[in-house]
C-alpha cells in the first residue's frame, strides 16, 4: 500500500510528535515552530497515518477527537494547497461532493437567515424563525451522505488501507451532525426560541458541517480514491442507491443482476427445499431486519427488507462488526459478543425511540449442536404497532 503514496519517515516521525505534544498540552506556537518544516510538507496520506497512530498509542479516543480541529488547523494551509485529481462522471465520489456543495448552499442560507435573525430587529423574527425550521428540515437529510460514507466507503477503505482506524473519528464527527439536527427540531419546537440557546446550537452545527467537509474532500478522499482499485467504485456506485442522495438525482443506469440458482435449482435446509430466488423473497418480506455477525466477528449476512429501519449496504460483508458502529457504542458490542462466546449469555434486548417509532432491538447467541459459539443473530423490529394492539 505505501508504494502508492509519497511518505517520509522522518517528516511522519515529526507530524506525530507535534500531534502528540498538542495533545499532552505543550504550547502550540511553539510547537508549531519547531515542526514547521514538516507541517508545510504534510499530506492526506500522512494525515491519516498520524491519527491512526495516535488512536493505536492508546490516547483515549476523546482526547484525540477533541484535538482534531486544533491539529488540522495547523495543517489547513498545507491540505488546502494540495491539489489531487478528482474524479468527474458517474463516479461514487464525484456525486458524493456533489452532495457536499448542496450541503455548502444550504449552510449559507442558514447563515444568510440567522444574521436576520441576531442582527436585525425584531421585525419578521417569526418568519425568519421558520426559514430556519425549514432549513434545519432540509439539512437533515444530509444524513444519507454521511450513511454512504459510513457504509459503503468506509468498509472499502478498510479492505485496502490498513491504517483505518483514523475512520472512527469521522464517524463520531458524524454523529455529532445528527445530535445537533435532533437538538434543533426540539430547540425549533419550543414556543419562545432563547437566542442564546440557539446561537450555542448554531455554533455546533458550522463547527461539524464545514470542517467535516474540508477533512472529507482534502484528506480522506484523496487518499481513497488511490488505495482503492478502480472496478470497485462501480459497486459503491450501485450500493449507493439503497440509501439514497442528498438533494442531487444520479444518472446512473443501476441494474440489478440476477440471483443465480445453484446446480439443483434448490437449497436443503432440512425443513424444506428452497431455491435462492425463494430465499431472497423470505427474507425481503419478514417484519424484521436481520444481520448475521460470525464467529470471527465478521457480518455475513443481512436481509433485505423493503422496510429497512437500520441502514446497510453490500460493503459491510467481511466487515468487522466493531467498525459498523460509531467508537461511543462499540464497547456495548463487544460486551455483549463476549458474553455469548463465553456461555455467560445466550441473548441480549435493546430498544429505542426515533422518530415517533419504538425499536425493538434482540441479538442472539448461536450455537451449534455442540454449544460451540458460531455467532451472533441481530434482529431488528418496529412495534409501535404491536404495543398499541389491545383485545385479542
Amino acid at each position: 500500500m505505501t508504494e502508492l503514496f509519497e511518505n517520509n519517515q522522518s517528516r511522519f516521525e515529526d507530524l506525530y510528535d507535534f500531534a502528540r505534544q498538542l495533545i499532552d498540552g505543550e504550547s502550540g506556537k511553539l510547537l508549531v515552530a519547531k515542526y514547521q518544516k514538516a507541517i508545510d510538507e504534510v499530506t492526506p496520506y500522512e494525515t491519516m497515518l498520524v491519527f491512526d497512530k495516535l488512536l493505536h498509542e492508546g490516547i483515549p479516543f476523546e482526547n484525540v477527537k477533541n484535538a482534531v480541529g486544533k491539529i488540522i488547523n495547523v495543517f489547513y494551509k498545507s491540505l488546502a494547497a494540495q491539489q489531487w485529481e478528482k474524479p468527474t462522471g458517474n463516479h461514487f465520489l464525484h456525486y458524493l461532493m456533489l452532495e457536499n456543495r448542496e450541503a455548502e448552499r444550504t449552510m449559507n442560507d442558514i447563515k444568510f437567515v440567522i444574521k436576520r435573525i441576531f442582527l436585525g430587529d425584531d421585525t419578521g423574527i417569526e418568519s425568519f424563525t421558520l426559514k430556519l425550521a425549514e432549513l434545519i428540515i432540509s439539512l437533515k437529510a444530509y444524513e444519507l451522505h454521511y450513511k454512504k460514507k459510513e457504509n459503503i466507503l468506509f468498509p472499502f477503505i478498510e479492505k485496502t488501507f490498513p491504517q483505518y482506524s483514523c475512520l472512527q473519528l469521522m464517524w463520531s464527527f458524524d454523529d455529532d451532525f445528527r445530535k445537533c439536527i435532533r437538538n434543533f427540531e426540539l430547540l425549533l419546537q419550543q414556543q419562545t426560541i432563547r437566542k442564546e440557546e440557539l446561537n450555542k446550537e448554531l455554533g455546533r452545527l458550522f463547527f461539524v458541517v464545514l470542517p467535516v467537509i474540508f477533512r472529507e474532500e482534502q484528506i480522506i478522499f484523496p487518499v481513497a480514491y488511490k488505495a482503492i482499485p478502480s472496478d470497485k467504485w462501480d459497486e459503491m456506485m450501485h450500493q449507493s442507491f439503497e440509501i439514497g442522495w442528498y438533494v442531487i438525482s444520479p444518472e446512473v443506469l443501476w441494474q440489478q443482476t440476477d440471483f443465480k440458482d445453484n446446480a439443483d435449482g434448490t437449497i436443503d435446509l432440512e425443513t424444506g427445499m428452497l431455491t435462492p430466488q425463494q430465499l431472497t423473497l423470505l427474507f425481503s418480506h419478514l417484519p424484521v431486519d436481520i444481520t448475521f455477525v460470525d464467529e470471527n466477528d465478521e457480518v455475513q449476512f443481512f436481509s433485505e427488507s423493503f422496510h429497512r429501519i437500520f441502514a446497510r449496504s453490500k460493503a459491510i460483508i467481511g466487515r468487522k462488526v466493531q467498525n459498523c458502529h460509531p467508537q461511543e457504542s462499540v464497547h456495548v458490542v463487544n460486551e455483549i459478543i463476549s458474553a455469548f462466546r463465553t456461555g455467560k449469555k445466550n441473548h441480549a434486548d435493546f430498544w429505542i425511540q426515533a422518530k415517533g417509532r419504538f425499536i425493538h432491538i434482540r441479538y442472539f447467541a448461536l450455537r451449534n449442536e455442540k454449544g460451540d459459539y458460531k455467532g451472533t443473530l441481530e434482529v431488528s423490529q418496529d412495534v409501535t404497532e404491536i404495543r398499541s394492539l389491545t383485545g385479542e
